[in-house]
């Protein structure tokens, strides 16, 4: 058993995936504390009608603060492209004043 360790070590068939795994412990965080909401409403002692009433409730208040965090979001990415094309202009009027000096340089 340790040769065929000891083989994979060697030859680097095996390497941990370190890309996405803040991610993935995020989503499955999130979808732990989902479920442990679900069930501790399905478990509190409430009438089937309370309890439809709240879930419905949660529901809307969920589906709202994923709609502002989708708008959110958004801003965020207008926001990013804004800087993005700040930056190419940036560059590009840095590069036209540059350029002139280089030609002199390249000689």
């Amino acid at each position: 058993m340790s040769d065929e360790m000891s083989d994979y070590a060697s030859q680097g068939e095996y390497r941990a995936s370190e890309s996405g795994s803040v991610g993935t412990g995020l989503t499955l965080l999130f979808i732990g504390l989902a479920a442990g909401a679900l069930i501790a409403l399905l478990l509190a002692p409430k009438t089937g009608k309370q309890m439809r009433r709240t879930l419905r409730r949660k529901y809307e208040d969920a589906r709202e603060a994923m709609e502002d965090l989708g708008e959110q979001a958004s801003e965020w990415i207008d926001r990013g492209s804004e800087w993005i094309d700040r930056g190419s202009e940036w560059a590009e009027k840095a590069k036209g004043k540059v350029a002139p000096l280089a030609k002199p340089l390249r000689r």
